[in-house]
């Protein structure tokens, strides 16, 4: 180590030996290259007698005087160190020592990664080849996972530069996905219910009724009958804010009846199928709907007057899924169907503005099927009953007579809802076969012109031929996810349509 530091301290000092020199007389430095391998020797001669050899560092070269003039360097370790040799005059001679790694040892080291590439990548021509210390792969493997093999096996002699070519792969499959959306809503209303009322029978005006079903409002007579919507006379008189099913009026009796009797049946069926096609890995969308706005009240500063402004909201058939292709064959689908629909039966009214609301069926959930296979992804079978039953005290307990003074309603509801998901890998309509078209009730309006579209005056383009292989770096450049597309949702306006999207965009 001392004689390492001496080196450095004088490396810029060059003293060359001179024959015949008196001690103690002064001269130049000298510095010169060595290049030893590993296991191999180097004998250097010196123009005068030998006093003193010392080595920067042992662990990478040994150092030994085998004659007067002659020293001999070992490699040991691959490395640089320095020889400093002292000659009986005091002249000094610098050498830099730099100890390659054996060729034996990489020979056989770069021929146990060929045997192991041969092996492992059999009709794969892989080339090896070690320079300065970097293992280079060159030649054409059939995949990446083949190339990501290779710079394996081979960064066990070192640092691996990949140069390998990839053989150029067929295109993506592409996955189409059916969706199913049946639902029946059923519901069933039975009502029954009485009220009575009197206009002056016996001096008496008044009424009798359970009040669940908007009984008539009965007042004392003013001296005129009642106008429209009522009945009455000098005595006594009722508004009529429902009639129910059945009024009647007896004018003899001063008094009269109104009767709900009413059994009322709904039903609603829902079939959606919204179809999609995605490439292997990418996300697509698809909404056949439309925008339906709705205010919002901005707040203001104290004392000021609020301000509503206008955003819309999506509803109708929307789509959203990534197929990917397993190693084993299937197909995994993160899937997001959903159905929603407008339901002014929930509005409400902000701001003098008539807000509907949705009604929605969705469904976010991830399946593995094989191609062609079918999923129920969602089901729901509901069914409620509701019943309100409402008698007057007493009177409603006496059997028979009793029942003139009940109402009851009863209401029935049935919901079964199916959502279906099968994935197809489909390929594209081969060029020149007719495409697929809907039948138009009626036939459109003949072209202006027999001509079919084209582009005028522009030579046919003849196809480049396909490329058989491509660079590594290359392809995988080529599978990076692409940006995602920027859909105008129309915030400031809306209406009914239809949009599709397809490509990296997530799920909204």
């Amino acid at each position: 180590m001392k004689a390492a530091a001496v080196l450095l301290a004088v490396l810029c000092t060059l003293l060359p030996g001179l024959a015949g020199a008196q001690p103690g007389a002064s001269f130049q430095d000298s510095t010169n290259e060595l290049a030893v391998s590993v296991g191999k020797s180097v004998l250097v001669d010196t123009a005068q007698p030998i006093a003193r050899v010392a080595v920067g560092l042992g662990g990478f070269a040994v150092a030994s005087a085998v004659s007067p003039t002659e020293v001999m360097i070992d490699g040991k370790a691959p490395g640089d160190t320095s020889l400093i040799i002292w000659d009986i005059h005091g002249g000094r001679q610098f050498f830099n020592i730099s100890v390659r790694p054996s060729m034996a040892v990489h020979n056989s080291e770069l021929e146990e990664i060929r045997q192991q590439l041969r092996e492992e990548m059999p009709g794969q021509p892989v080339q090896v080849s070690l320079d300065n210390g970097s293992v280079f792969l060159r030649g054409t493997v059939n995949d990446l996972t083949s190339a990501d093999r290779a710079v394996n096996i081979a960064s066990v002699g070192g640092k691996v530069v990949n140069l390998l070519d990839v053989r150029v792969p067929s295109s993506k499959p592409q996955i189409l996905l059916k969706v199913r959306f049946i639902s029946v809503d059923r519901s069933l209303v039975n009502s029954m219910g009485i009220n009575f009322f009197d206009l002056g029978l016996g001096n008496a005006v008044g009424g009798i009724s359970t009040g669940q079903f908007s009984p008539p409002f009965v007042t004392a007579g003013t001296g005129a009958s009642a106008g429209t919507g009522g009945i009455g006379n000098a005595e006594g008189q009722a508004a009529l804010s429902n009639e129910l099913n059945l009024l009647a009026f007896f004018p003899g009796l001063k008094s009269g009846v109104t009767i709900q009797a009413l059994e009322q049946q709904n039903l609603l069926q829902v079939l959606a199928e919204p179809n999609l096609l995605a490439s292997d890995g990418k996300q697509a969308s698809f909404l056949a709907g439309g925008q339906y706005p709705y205010p919002v009240v901005q707040g203001t500063s104290a004392g000021g007057s609020t301000a509503v402004s206008i955003q819309f909201k999506d509803y109708g058939i929307r789509l959203n899924f990534i197929p990917t292709i397993t190693p084993q064959g299937t197909i995994r689908l993160q899937v997001a169907p959903e159905v929603s629909a407008l339901d002014y039966s929930n509005e409400v009214q902000i701001s003098g503005f008539v807000v509907p609301g949705i009604t929605m069926r969705r469904v976010n959930t991830e399946v593995e099927l094989k191609d062609r296979q079918s999923f129920v992804i969602g089901g729901l079978l509901d069914n409620t009953v509701t019943q309100t039953f409402e008698k007057i005290p007493f009177i409603g307990d006496i059997p028979i007579l009793g029942k003139f003074f009940q109402s009851i309603q009863r209401n029935k509801n049935n919901t079964e809802l199916i959502v279906l998901v099968t994935p197809e890998i489909v390929a594209p309509i081969p060029a020149g076969q007719p495409l697929p078209a809907l039948n138009q009730p009626e036939a459109f309006m003949p072209a202006n012109s027999k001509v079919p579209m084209h582009t005028p005056d522009q030579p046919p383009v003849k196809a480049q031929a396909e490329p058989t292989t491509i660079p590594v770096e290359k392809l995988r450049d080529s599978m990076k996810p692409e940006q995602p597309l920027t859909v105008d949702t129309g915030g400031s306006g809306g209406g009914m349509g239809t949009s599709m999207s397809g490509g990296g965009a997530p799920p909204q």
